[in-house]
């Protein structure tokens, strides 16, 4: 259940948006906590699917990340999309820790309060709301192409969140 009226709901089968476009050239702030403590960070990397018959949103979070710890923690996450007018903002969440700035002070977004108790932003022009479902670490010993290794310099290997979409919004 959605909180601000400047969104609707939608069933995701009625989306017709291109996940290689909002996921690796659009980016996306993966948001993980509660009202009173919670961190955003951007995401480039991550899919859209159906699997065990509910429609699912795979993330990707280093433990290196300030926002691994929420999501570790947290029951829920959010996934917000945004016009490229807020480009600056994505760059900024992906460069800057939530553990040294404020973010949301230094970009001016604004928290959007969902009742699974996860926090979404205003700004967003696309929000799904998950619920993790199953988790999981990245092993360098399951990778095919030994090639994928050097995406993990400090072998801070990413964990694998699979969230299932409980609400998805868009911007009215």
């Amino acid at each position: 259940m959605q909180t601000n009226k400047l969104f609707r709901s939608i069933s995701v089968e009625k989306l017709d948006k291109n996940p290689f476009k909002l996921i690796g050239k659009d980016w996306f702030l993966i948001t993980a906590g509660q009202p009173n403590k919670f961190n955003t960070m951007t995401g480039g990397w991550g899919h859209f699917g159906v699997l065990w018959n509910k429609p699912t949103i795979i993330i990707f979070v280093r433990p290196t990340r300030y926002t691994y710890h929420f999501t570790e923690k947290y029951e829920y996450f959010s996934i917000s999309f945004f016009d490229k007018k807020y480009k600056k903002v994505l760059n900024y969440c992906g460069k800057f820790s939530g553990a040294d700035v404020d973010k949301i002070k230094e970009t001016n977004i604004t928290p959007v309060f969902h009742s699974s108790g996860t926090v979404y932003f205003e700004e967003a022009n696309l929000v799904f709301i998950c619920k993790k479902i199953y988790q999981d670490t990245v092993k360098p010993e399951h990778f095919l192409l030994a090639s994928l290794d050097k995406h993990y310099p400090l072998k801070d290997y990413h964990q694998i969140y699979i969230g299932e979409i409980i609400d998805c919004f868009i911007k009215i």
